[in-house]
């Protein structure tokens, strides 16, 4: 595996290699003793999956609040999608940046998303599919948001908002101007 840390250096960027013949190809995708050297040591509690039908679908940007914040392994099974991760930690010398890295069931790559993090992602083809494990389970009571498109971030997604698909709940998330300290660095 080869693990690439990003622009926000909390975060990192894995390729598993992929061994192919004929039939197609092997990959290991996750190690536990590569993680720990190359990422974090965690322990993951919970596999998470969704699927997007339409292109421009954006889930996002989600987060959980301490005692419950969630590490996220995040990957493409199906389809491609543009995976963001950004720093909400108060105090952080990258607080408010971002990594933006396409994922994609053809690349095979994943996104270390560590806690202290919103993320979200925006479906770059139909019926695109994302997998993911996390650090804590989910719970409701510690379910918080960042309105996906804040102009103060500055993310370049690949949809304009009027097409964009959203749920009511990600239309309504606070600007990280009015986020308050939700984690400290």
């Amino acid at each position: 595996m080869k693990f690439e840390r990003c622009n926000v250096p909390d975060v990192t960027l894995i390729e598993p290699r992929r061994f192919g013949d004929a039939r197609g190809y092997f990959s290991e995708t996750f190690r536990r003793d590569l993680f720990v050297r190359n990422v974090a040591d965690v322990q993951f509690v919970q596999d998470n999956r969704s699927m997007s039908a339409a292109v421009g679908t954006v889930r996002g940007l989600h987060f959980q609040l301490e005692p419950k914040a969630q590490g996220k392994l995040v990957s493409c099974t199906a389809g491609a999608l543009l995976d963001v991760a950004v720093d909400i930690r108060t105090g952080s010398p990258t607080y408010g940046k971002f990594v933006a890295e396409e994922l994609s069931a053809e690349n095979g790559r994943q996104l270390w998303v560590p806690p202290g993090f919103a993320h979200g992602f925006c479906t770059l083809l139909p019926n695109t599919e994302i997998s993911y494990k996390v650090t804590d389970y989910y719970s409701a009571e510690h379910d918080r948001g960042l309105l996906w498109n804040d102009p103060a971030l500055g993310i370049d997604w690949p949809v304009a908002a009027e097409k964009t698909v959203l749920s009511d709940k990600d239309k309504n998330q606070p600007k990280l101007a009015d986020l308050g300290e939700v984690f400290r660095y």
